[in-house]
């Protein structure tokens, strides 16, 4: 029997489970380790420009197909045509995101495990039982599969539970929690020394670098990736959006929360790098270029914790948690694709849905954690640097060229009655049919190319 589609019971309830989707990972690890790899500020510029430019633009074509077909990507992409081949690319475009969204969360929860097996360590360096903070502190198959199953289990509980009960309930919860630990933390780490440092390479950028193809894919990737985009997430959420709610203002909200919360990760953990270094702690690899990635992250942060004594170990304590919580909020957006997906196309439970489709996720990700070398990295870099990005053209062309015109304004009138006569509506249907498509495909191109 197949359950109740659900709803948000609020723009707030939508916007704080979207931006919780949007701030994962992709902002708190992936946006400063992208940083540090690609020479600071420069990169800092044009993710921020492209945020803009391609993921605002690509975000509204998947709330709008959402919420005006009120179903997931596979059922939402072939109710905009009645041709026979465009509702074919349609389906096998929508089969690709849940595959590709599925994909992403494999790699996902094992990464989100790494930093939940943190907090212990942390909770357990502020006793002084070293033995036992290294269990917890250092990669194992052992360790990390353990964690890796608590966190898929934990976000499987959130996403059974539904909409309203689960994703909206847990995301009001947890993203204030969010915002204020960094906060705080940001507030701490700049009064060190060394901090000063790290923040002129964050926001003073070397403009020679911006035109680097390597730089402007990653930035790309990075903005669709932060903002769960390509894979469906933002067009299931769509399809639970009040049709009195006003999509171009709500998906601008989406955006800026999301680039704020990015650079506010930037402008804790780069700093903080400096401070590591201020210390004595090495920053920079064997090519001269800043530590990012796992070793940023899980070496040499926890590493300038430690020196810093009692209270490096309760702010490691409070910066994990951070991330922890952060996991958390994304990886619920990413389940609900296959599971949405899953109970509307086999009509079953939504409980048994999440049971069936988490535990096939849960596999994929023990797969790649016992070929871990041969896999992690392929897989993050065929889903989220090449994957998400030519979805995000599929899905721009579909709400641009697909979705007869007048839908479209239909639809965004629904919550917002003078939309024709806004700077929005003069400019995003032509850009979403041709700009936003072709600036993908021409960057995506010219990195293939390099």
């Amino acid at each position: 029997m197949s359950s109740e589609r659900g709803q948000f019971s609020s723009r707030f309830g939508f916007i704080t489970a979207a931006t919780g989707s949007a701030v994962g990972l992709g902002n708190i690890w992936g946006f400063p380790t992208q940083t540090a790899s690609h020479g600071g500020g420069a990169f800092v510029l044009v993710y921020l420009v492209l945020t803009f430019l391609l993921a605002y633009p690509a975000l509204m074509a998947e709330l709008i197909i959402g919420r005006h077909t009120r179903h997931n990507m596979v059922g939402a992409l072939p109710q905009l045509t009645t041709r026979p081949a465009l509702k074919a690319i349609g389906r096998a475009t929508g089969l690709y995101g849940v595959l590709i969204a599925s994909l992403i969360l494999s790699f996902y929860a094992i990464v989100a495990g790494w930093l939940m097996a943190q907090v212990p360590a942390a909770l357990v360096n502020i006793t002084g039982q070293l033995t036992d903070t290294n269990w917890f502190a250092q990669s194992s198959l052992i360790r990390d599969s353990l964690f890796c199953a608590l966190f898929s289990v934990l976000t499987a509980a959130i996403v059974a539970r539904g909409v309203k009960d689960g994703i909206e309930r847990w995301s009001t919860r947890l993203m204030p929690a969010l915002v204020l630990l960094m906060l705080g933390l940001v507030a701490s780490v700049l009064t060190l020394p060394g901090a000063m440092e790290g923040l002129r390479l964050y926001v003073v950028p070397d403009f020679g670098l911006i035109t680097d193809p390597g730089l402007l894919t990653s930035a790309m990737g990075q903005a669709f990736f932060s903002l769960s985009l390509g894979v469906g997430t933002m067009l299931v959420y769509g399809s639970y959006v009040s049709k009195t709610d006003n999509l171009p203002l709500t998906g601008a909200y989406v955006a800026l929360i999301d680039t704020g919360i990015a650079f506010l990760a930037g402008l804790l953990i780069i700093p903080a790098m400096f401070v590591a270094q201020h210390r004595g702690i090495k920053i920079y690899s064997s090519e001269n270029t800043l530590i990012a990635g796992p070793d940023l992250i899980l070496q040499t942060l926890p590493e300038l914790f430690n020196s810093l004594g009692f209270v490096g170990a309760f702010i490691g304590l409070i910066f994990f948690l951070l991330l922890s919580i952060a996991a958390l909020t994304s990886s619920i957006s990413m389940l609900e694709v296959p599971v949405t997906f899953a109970l509307e196309q086999f009509k079953i439970s939504r409980s048994r849905a999440t049971g069936l489709v988490a535990s096939v996720i849960f596999s994929i990700s023990l797969l790649i954690l016992f070929n871990f070398e041969q896999l992690f990295g392929a897989v993050i870099t065929a889903t989220t640097k090449y994957s998400q990005p030519l979805l995000g053209v599929f899905l721009c062309v579909f709400a641009g060229w697909v979705l007869h015109r007048d839908k479209l304004l239909g639809e965004i009138s629904e919550g917002f009655t003078d939309v024709e006569k806004s700077l929005f509506w003069k400019i995003w249907p032509g850009y979403i049919r041709f700009i936003c498509p072709l600036l993908i495909t021409i960057m995506f191109v010219q990195h293939i190319v390099n």
